[in-house]
């Protein structure tokens, strides 16, 4: 009685050394697929979501539509904002039209005669003060007038001037610069309509649609969830030991549960930093270690597996 009991204890410890060895040559872990957020960019209402949930979607389907009435409104102000300023700066490079010219030279000709007419009343007063048949008062109205006319003939000739010599430079890089930031503002205006247009920018499984049509969504939220096409690989922890032997590239078996086949992964990332090991990657000799997290990328025939799955991978 005493040998099968001493036995059978010998033989426990052989299984509890044996299963500890096993359990520290490998590390535990989950399958994963690359997982992208598709996130509000205005606070607006969903009107349509036009793919249902667990479909696979392909680049650029619309997945989720935000109503466009407040934007399209932006888009078509900065529209005509940007279209009055270029008109400005064509008006400028094009110079003005001969009428305009036509019609300042002949304000130059209405005041040269003004003034002549100015100059030879101031004569005759002046003629009549000197025989005493007028006042100061009367000389001084004609002086006035005439250098009323004086002035505005001075100021018909510059303008004409200034319509013969053309727009100036200043003035064209200044209406130049207005036109750019008024362009740059309805590229934003555009960009900003289209983003309420939430569509897949990979292909991949609509996995989660967190709101419903006629809902408000706030700026940020989550609009959907999608599972990116291709096989998915394992998020594993690797216990301190075994980091040493293990970098980018470096191939790992990998077991899952349910499938008899044993994957030949490839190390895609792996923490700088350690962490402490999560509790369903514990085992007896293990709960005090640190431990890094890591992925390790599994080969195409893996493409159907799904996601979730308890995998572990063999260590070196």
């Amino acid at each position: 009685m005493f040998h099968v009991q001493h036995w059978s204890g010998l033989l426990l410890l052989l299984l509890l050394a044996a299963c500890s060895e096993v359990e520290t040559n490998v590390a535990l872990g989950t399958l994963e697929r690359d997982r992208i957020t598709l996130s509000a960019t205005a606070s607006e209402i969903i009107v349509a979501q036009p793919v249902a949930e667990g479909s696979r979607v392909e680049e650029g389907a619309l997945l989720v539509q935000l109503d466009t009435t407040l934007q399209q409104a932006a888009v078509a102000r900065a529209q005509a904002e940007q279209a009055q300023l270029q008109a400005n700066l064509d008006k400028l490079h094009n110079g003005f039209r001969s009428e305009d010219i036509d019609a300042a030279a002949a304000r130059v000709q209405t005041a040269e005669a003004l003034l002549l007419e100015s100059e030879r009343e101031l004569e005759r007063v002046a003629g009549l003060i000197e025989r005493k048949l007028a006042s100061q008062a009367e000389f001084d109205r004609a002086q006035t007038q005439r250098d009323a006319n004086a002035a505005r003939l001075r100021d018909a000739q510059s303008q004409l001037q200034l319509l013969r010599e053309g727009s100036r430079d200043e003035d064209v890089r200044a209406a130049e610069a207005q036109v750019l930031a008024a362009t740059a503002q309805l590229i934003a205006e555009q960009q900003k309509l289209a983003n309420l247009s939430v569509t897949a920018t990979r292909a991949g499984t609509l996995d989660s649609l967190p709101w419903q049509v006629g809902e408000r969504v706030a700026t940020g939220q989550q609009l959907a969830v999608l599972l990116a096409d291709g096989a998915p690989y394992a998020r594993i922890y690797i216990p301190e030991t075994a980091r040493a032997a293990i970098n980018i590239g470096t191939t790992l078996n990998v077991h899952v549960d349910g499938s008899d086949t044993a994957y030949t992964g490839t190390v895609r990332w792996i923490a700088q930093e350690p962490a402490f090991t999560p509790y369903y990657a514990l085992n007896s000799s293990e709960r005090s270690r640190l431990v890094y997290l890591a992925e390790v990328q599994l080969p195409d025939s893996a493409l159907d597996l799904p996601a979730g799955l308890p995998a572990q991978v063999d260590l070196p």
